[in-house]
């Protein structure tokens, strides 16, 4: 992933209360802040940015989201990416980002 800046971090998995409520991870806001910092002017509509993922060995192309609630980006997990990690609502997790 060269060309990319890289940031670790373990978060807690939470599940959007919503009808078919989405699975996040919320990236904590230091990192959020770092990027917001450099690389606002990236986001398309709603905050998205672009970025790449990984949990365990599943790496995985998607975006992470600018949450102005909790002034944080935030990253879905999306059903294949749960499965394949075996991964749980309220589960603490290591994550990598590359944006």
């Amino acid at each position: 992933m060269s060309n990319f800046i890289q940031y670790d971090f373990s978060a807690k998995i939470w599940q959007y209360e919503g009808p078919n409520g989405w699975y996040f991870v919320s990236l904590p806001q230091d990192i959020s802040k770092e990027i917001r910092e450099h690389l606002k002017w990236q986001e398309e509509g709603w905050g998205r940015l672009k970025a790449f993922a990984k949990i365990e060995q599943h790496e995985w192309k998607t975006a992470i989201w600018f949450d102005t609630k909790q002034n944080t980006y935030l990253l879905p997990l999306k059903a294949d990416v749960r499965s394949k990690c075996k991964l749980e609502k309220e589960q603490v997790i290591e994550v990598s980002i590359f944006v």
